[in-house]
C-alpha cells in the first residue's frame, strides 16, 4: 500500500491523475506433503537353529559321528626315527609295528645289564655251595642274593626301556594322522600319529535336558547327511548321568544299525527323532 501512495502522490504533482490498483497477493498454496515410502513389512522370526539354537522346530539336531576306538600314540622315549612301517590311511592290526627308534644306546646297556645279572646270580649259587660246605656264613649268602635281586631289577628296567623303541598299535583300524618322519628326533612326549578305527562308530549328541522324561536307551531315531544324501538309522545307547549347567543340554551317545557304509569319524549329520512326543 505504501508503494501506491507514493505513486499517487508523484502523479498529482506533475497534474496527472495516478490511480494504483493493488491487488492483494494471496498466499502460496503450501505443497502437500510428500508421499512416505512404503516400509518393508518385517520378517517373520528366525527359526532357532538360525539363531544359534542346537534344537530345531522340526526335531532335528546335530550329530557328530565318532569312532569308538580313537587314539593319540605319543613317544614314550627320546630318540631318532629310525624306520616307519605306516603312512597316511593304512589299515593295521593289533599289535602291528608302526615306528621304530634307532635304539642302539638301549639295547647295549640292557645288554650290561644282562651280564651283571648273570655275574651276580653266579655269585650267589657258589656262596651257597660254599655255605653247604661250611666255607660261607649266612651274610655272605644274604648279601650275594641281595646283590642278584638288585641286578634282575636293573635288568627288567633296561628291558621295559628298550620296550619303548617300538611303537604297536594296540587295536586295529587306519592311521588318521601322521606326524612324524624318517631319521627325525624327538622328545618324550611327542605326538607321533592318530589312529582310529573305522569299525566302531558311534554317534555323539545333545538334547535338551526336558528330553529326559521320555528318551530312553534303545529308543530309534534316524541320522540324515546332506552332503551325501543318505540315511542311516541308529538307536541310544547312554544317556549322561548330567546335564550341563549352561546349556540345558543332555549329552547322548547312540549306535548305527547295519554296517554304516559311507560314514567316516567326524562327519556331521542331523537326527530325527519321529517318537518324540507333541510340545
Amino acid at each position: 500500500m505504501k508503494k501506491c501512495a507514493v505513486i499517487i502522490a508523484v502523479a498529482a504533482s506533475l497534474g496527472v491523475n495516478g490511480i494504483c490498483f493493488a491487488q492483494a497477493q494471496k498466499p502460496a498454496p503450501a505443497a502437500a506433503p510428500a508421499p512416505s515410502p512404503a516400509l518393508p513389512a518385517a520378517p517373520p522370526p528366525a527359526p532357532e537353529a538360525a539363531r544359534g539354537g542346537s534344537q530345531r522346530d522340526d526335531g532335528e539336531i546335530p550329530v557328530l559321528v565318532r569312532a569308538g576306538e580313537d587314539t593319540t600314540l605319543s613317544s614314550q622315549m627320546a630318540g631318532k626315527i629310525q624306520r616307519v612301517h605306516v603312512g597316511l590311511g593304512d589299515s593295521v592290526r593289533v599289535g602291528a609295528k608302526l615306528i621304530e627308534f634307532d635304539c642302539s644306546e638301549q639295547r647295549a646297556q640292557q645288554q650290561a645289564a644282562e651280564a651283571e645279572y648273570r655275574g651276580a646270580r653266579e655269585t650267589h649259587l657258589s656262596r651257597l655251595r660254599l655255605q653247604a660246605l661250611g666255607a660261607a656264613g649266612e651274610l655272605d649268602v644274604t648279601l650275594a642274593a641281595a646283590s642278584a635281586e638288585k641286578a634282575r631289577g636293573q635288568l627288567a628296567l633296561r628291558e621295559s626301556l628298550t620296550a619303548y623303541c617300538t611303537v604297536q598299535a594296540p587295536f586295529s583300524g587306519k592311521i588318521a594322522r601322521l606326524r612324524v618322519k624318517v631319521a627325525e628326533s624327538v622328545p618324550v612326549g611327542y605326538v607321533l600319529l592318530d589312529l582310529v578305527n573305522p569299525g566302531s562308530l558311534r554317534a555323539q549328541l545333545f538334547v535338551p535336558a526336558a528330553w529326559v522324561t521320555w528318551l530312553k536307551p534303545n529308543a530309534p531315531f534316524e541320522v540324515r547327511f546332506r552332503e551325501s544324501g543318505q540315511s542311516y538309522k541308529a538307536r541310544i545307547t547312554k544317556l549322561n548321568a548330567r546335564v550341563e549347567g549352561v546349556s540345558q543340554q543332555l549329552e547322548v551317545e547312540a549306535r548305527f544299525e547295519g554296517a554304516g557304509a559311507g560314514l567316516l569319524p567326524g562327519m556331521v549329520g542331523a537326527a530325527i527323532f519321529s517318537s518324540r512326543p507333541a510340545q
